[in-house]
């Protein structure tokens, strides 16, 4: 076989590796949507206790202020939110994916206003602790 060929053969393999797919684990899809869910209902419920412990303590919100960093600072950013009877807006996830090591995960999916109107999409990147414990390490609403 030519160097040429061997190179192609190379190439081909390698695209075939790195497109190729592990199965995913649905259960631990269904895990991390349950707790993105469970974090959005904490918004739903006026509930700023509740919907800090969903988030690590080394955390990074992004907001058009730029980042707030650590869980107390987006507490303390986020509690205007949790202010009044009515949520100001709700979120769902449509797209939840797990790293087949089952330590990290992404959930996205439309932001509402409270009258349904979709007015923008979050992402969030959520890591499971030591004790098995999903929480927010990064989030970014556009």
């Amino acid at each position: 076989m030519s160097r040429t060929h061997l190179l192609a053969a190379s190439l081909l393999l390698a695209s075939h590796q790195v497109g190729a797919q592990a199965p995913v684990d649905s259960a631990m899809v269904e895990a991390v949507r349950s707790r993105e869910v469970a974090f959005a209902a904490t918004m739903a419920a006026r509930d700023i206790t509740q919907f800090a412990t969903f988030i690590a303590d080394e955390a990074i919100f992004f907001g058009g202020a730029g980042p707030i960093r650590g869980r107390a600072a987006i507490v303390a950013a986020w509690t205007r939110f949790f202010e009044g009877p009515q949520a100001p807006f709700s979120w769902r996830p449509d797209l939840v994916e797990v790293l087949e090591t089952g330590d990290l995960a992404m959930t996205s999916g439309p932001v509402h206003d409270p009258q349904g109107a979709e007015i923008g999409r979050f992402t969030s990147i959520w890591r499971r602790d030591a004790q098995g414990r999903w929480r927010v390490v990064f989030d970014r609403g556009s």
